[in-house]
């Protein structure tokens, strides 16, 4: 008899079904959400699981490392495949979500995300950072713009390194408006210099990184852009086809056929939506600022001229995934001309 495990993590207990291969359920608990617990719960149990499923999650990827350090052949479900299959129970609990997943992962209805490497979501998480205090410098740097606008005050196009002398210059002379931009400058200015430390760490990765460099030699593509697309594909032998890398990060139309109705719509944005972001802003560049000509761009710009821009732009984001990936596995850099490629 084959034995199948699902747990539902939450913050402090994740719910816990065991269902043997008839899916009759023989154990169910609140166990707590600690890689340790989970191992001892189900060690507990003297099953021999064939599977264990978890919901890819914010602590999934921790969990699942320590189910499979521990020797359990350990699943992270996608989380749409999830969403669609527990859609149907009329009441929806974490009891319930465990005993649904339960069923999927002894059917196998699901499919199953890639647990990324821990290089992988460090690299992830200095991304994430510093994309937030960039975030934030920019919301004091509306804030502050905002409040001096209602007094008539516009800083207009400023350089970042003139931001402050600017708002101090129109301030001057006027101590309510002076007491209030000098707080929200001096944390601006802190903010900053968190930021430029956390960019600076991301050049120095870079820096050493051959696979990021191979990728920055495609016009329009720099070190943020490559960094993102490498920390989330993690393992470029996991896909077999190049193309499919443009599909995984929902850069494909989605379609609907039944009978006689057969239409495409908007692309899928499925996958990771910060590589979606960083890929349409390197197709945006190639596009509008580059001047060099290259194979790629002129496609691209042919797409344009027959389909519009927006959607040249998101065609355009579609093949740099599939260059990427290909100059990844090659090894090799981009190549401007159609024949530079054929000679190679």
């Amino acid at each position: 008899m084959e034995y199948f495990a699902a747990v539902d993590v939450s913050l402090k207990l994740s719910s816990v079904c065991v269902v043997d291969g008839t899916g009759r359920i023989l154990h169910e608990a609140k166990v707590a959400s600690e890689p340790e617990a989970l191992v001892a719960f189900l060690r507990g149990s003297g099953l021999a699981f064939t599977r264990v499923g978890l919901e890819a999650g914010p602590l999934s990827q921790w969990i699942h490392a320590g189910l499979t350090g521990a020797g359990f052949e350990a699943v992270l479900l996608e989380t749409r495949h999830v969403k669609a299959v527990l859609r149907s129970a009329a009441v929806k609990t974490d009891r319930n979500d465990a005993r649904g997943m339960a069923q999927m992962v002894r059917m196998g209805w699901f499919r199953p995300v890639h647990a990324k490497t821990i290089p992988a979501q460090e690299v992830r998480a200095l991304l994430v950072a510093r994309k937030q205090l960039q975030a934030w410098l920019n919301n004091l740097e509306r804030c502050l713009r905002g409040i001096l606008r209602g007094f008539g005050l516009k800083l207009g196009e400023v350089a970042k390194g003139r931001f402050e002398a600017r708002v101090r210059e129109l301030v001057a002379g006027q101590r309510t408006l002076e007491g209030l931009a000098g707080p929200i400058l001096r944390a601006r200015a802190a903010l900053l210099a968190e930021y430029s430390a956390l960019h600076r760490e991301v050049l120095r990765t870079v820096r050493t990184d051959t696979d990021c460099r191979r990728m920055m030699t495609v016009p329009g593509v720099g070190a943020i852009v490559a960094m993102t697309f490498k920390a989330a594909v993690d393992d470029p032998n996991r896909f077999k086809h190049s193309r499919d890398v443009g599909a995984h990060f929902g850069l494909t139309p989605r379609r609907h056929q039944s009978g006689e109705v057969d239409r495409s719509g908007y692309i899928s944005k499925s996958g990771d939506g910060d590589v979606r972001t960083a890929l349409f802003e390197a197709a945006h560049v190639m596009l509008l600022r580059v001047q060099r000509f290259s194979a790629l761009r002129a496609w691209a710009l042919r797409v344009a001229k027959a389909r519009g821009l927006k959607r040249a732009k998101v065609a355009l984001a579609r093949k740099l995934a599939v260059v990427f990936h290909r100059l990844w596995v090659d090894g090799t850099e981009f190549r401007w001309s159609r024949e530079a490629a054929a000679s190679a």
